[in-house]
């Protein structure tokens, strides 16, 4: 058997940050092809609800792309329909191109979707499905406040439902409904075959054609993994399933990869995309600039990786309780060329105009140099015209 190609972790640092759009021209226009090539390339990008600077998936473009703007993603997904909302291991935009997949992914999920928002809500918390969805045909598009304000019984926190949200949740996320758009942060649900006529009606990919989809595309984004890391890319697989489809692969699908650790640990024995030796020996140069990422960007989200290549330790501390927070409540990891140097806490105060810097945290011999911090300030600068703020205060 061959000697598995090497992967050192400098390599393999350039390389995620190739695949993941992060080695691109930072201020080259992003045109609307360019946005859907953008989003084809990284997969998705994850919603998230919290918007103490910019909502997560807005910032994860703009790290990329400093031409980028809010409108772009959205008139994506509300106009163009090049993008809809759904789920990955989390919820996501995601290119419509992909959606046939996510229509096999609804056959599989459903079972398991009711038996788990049963458990969450109730046993009648989908009794309301049929008639939604009948309002919904006959009406037109609704958002969740449209219905009943009865709240489920049970005592707050996100899963307080009422049984019209549960439904409408429920048959979005089994592909009856999609999201047509939404007000403020609030969705608004429509037919599927109205919200994305075009993909809708495409016939249902069988499970060997999901499966070795969902292996393929994530191998081309991730560079390499385990098989938990392939399944998990996409969430639509289990690794049972993913395990098996390695194994049944050939050199001209897969090839075997030694990723060496930043630490010194033993390197891991891995699967790589099969073209990997020829990308790591055609890689470009990292930028050659700071930026703060989101902590919900691609290249955070695999905790275990972060720390093997790039030697950064890194949680989100949302629920934490404040007392037992190392840094903050919500902190944003920071990029230099290829390195993690550090994390920031910044919040922004929309009332006053203001991007407020709370808290500053260098890594381990990294210093606070004149021009770290210069690169730091022009980061911060940014980010206030994208946010549409007056000022930064805060930066020592």
């Amino acid at each position: 058997m061959p000697t598995p190609f090497t992967l050192d972790p400098a390599t393999a640092r350039r390389l995620i940050l190739s695949l993941q759009g992060l080695s691109d021209p930072p201020r080259r226009k992003l045109t609307p092809e360019g946005l859907n090539d953008l989003l084809e390339r990284m997969g998705f990008v994850q919603i998230d609800s919290i918007n103490t600077v910019e909502r997560a998936h807005h910032m994860i473009l703009f790290s990329r792309n400093t031409t980028y703007r809010q409108k772009h993603l959205v008139q994506a997904v509300e106009k163009h329909r090049s993008a809809f909302e759904n789920w990955t291991h989390d919820a996501s935009i995601i290119p419509s191109r992909f959606f046939p997949f996510w229509q096999a992914r609804f056959r599989r999920e459903k079972a398991r979707l009711a038996d788990s928002y049963r458990n969450w809500h109730g046993g009648e918390c989908l009794s309301e499905t049929a008639r939604i969805l009948d309002h919904v045909r006959k009406n037109g598009p609704v958002q969740s406040r449209d219905f009943s304000t009865e709240r489920s019984g049970k005592a707050g926190g996100w899963w307080d439902w009422h049984p019209s949200k549960t439904a409408l949740e429920y048959l979005w996320r089994t592909g009856d409904l999609a999201v047509s758009g939404r007000q403020g942060f609030q969705k608004i649900y429509d037919l599927t075959e109205r919200v994305l006529p075009d993909h809708a009606n495409n016939d249902h990919p069988h499970d060997e054609h999901l499966i070795d989809w969902a292996c393929r595309s994530a191998l081309e984004r991730l560079g390499y993994g385990s098989a938990a890391d392939i399944a998990g890319f996409w969430a639509s697989i289990t690794t049972a399933e993913a395990s098996d489809w390695l194994q049944r692969q050939s050199a001209e699908t897969v090839m075997p990869v030694r990723v060496e650790a930043v630490d010194g640990s033993p390197a891991r024995q891995l699967f790589a995309r099969p073209d990997l030796e020829a990308l790591c020996a055609d890689l470009p140069d990292p930028i050659d600039r700071l930026r703060i990422l989101s902590p919900f960007d691609p290249l955070i989200r695999d905790r275990k990786r972060l720390m093997k290549l790039f030697g950064f330790d890194y949680r989100i501390e949302v629920f934490v309780p404040a007392e037992k927070r190392i840094y903050g409540y919500y902190v944003f990891p920071i990029l230099e060329r290829d390195r993690m140097v550090g994390r920031i806490d910044m919040k922004a105060d929309r009332s006053t105009g203001v991007l407020n810097v709370t808290g500053l945290w260098l890594e381990p011999g990294v210093r606070k140099s004149k021009g770290r911090m210069a690169a730091i300030a022009a980061e911060l600068e940014r980010l206030r015209r994208f946010t549409g703020l007056e000022s930064v205060a805060g930066l020592e």
